[in-house]
């Protein structure tokens, strides 16, 4: 949708709609959700889907950026609710679930992973970004060491993310975030 003039507010709430019927869509493990089941569930007609996202492509990256974008929001929340080594450990967390979405959504990911689509290069840069802010937070405090970029966690996070989805795999992800956030508190040099 371009974004030379805003939206009106009903044509919002439909964008809105339908990107909230997507997601539930994914979420729910309906990896192969039609435009018109998302679009009746979003209460709209098809046509307006079309008006709003060009393909269902367009429509899922639109969705996926969405998940990136309250992910990457998420540090500076926590930063300010809890103490540096907290908000990193529930920010892996967050990680872990982001994950768990994208498994979600891994079928039909696939056809955007096969674009040029930089939806994917900006989300990698993004968490590392947000990754490297809480791990500089928590290396200031002296709680967290100061040996591991953001770059680093992310693909360390990536391994643990790219396990395979079989039964009881989100809770191993979680107890294996857990050692590697014990890790990264290991050899920490403590403020004075």
């Amino acid at each position: 949708m371009p974004a030379s003039r805003p939206l009106r507010a009903d044509a919002r709430r439909n964008r809105e709609a339908l990107l909230s019927a997507a997601r539930q869509a994914f979420l729910g493990g309906d990896t192969d959700a039609h435009v018109e089941e998302i679009a009746r569930s979003a209460g709209v007609a098809v046509g307006t889907l079309y008006r709003h996202f060009e393909t269902r492509e367009a429509l899922i990256e639109e969705v996926y950026r969405k998940e990136v974008d309250d992910l990457c929001a998420a540090p500076a929340d926590l930063l300010d609710r809890h103490a540096p080594d907290e908000a990193l450990r529930r920010f892996l967390l967050l990680l872990v679930d982001h994950a768990a979405v994208g498994k979600g959504m891994s079928v039909v990911l696939e056809s955007i992973m096969a674009t040029d689509s930089p939806v994917f290069d900006d989300a990698r840069t993004r968490m590392a970004n947000a990754l490297t802010r809480l791990l500089e937070a928590g290396t200031a405090a002296g709680t967290v060491r100061d040996d591991v970029t953001g770059s680093t966690l992310l693909r360390a996070l990536g391994g643990i993310c790219g396990m395979r989805a079989t039964e009881g795999w989100l809770d191993e992800a979680r107890q294996i975030t857990a050692l590697l956030f014990d890790g990264l508190r290991y050899g920490a040099r403590r403020a004075t």
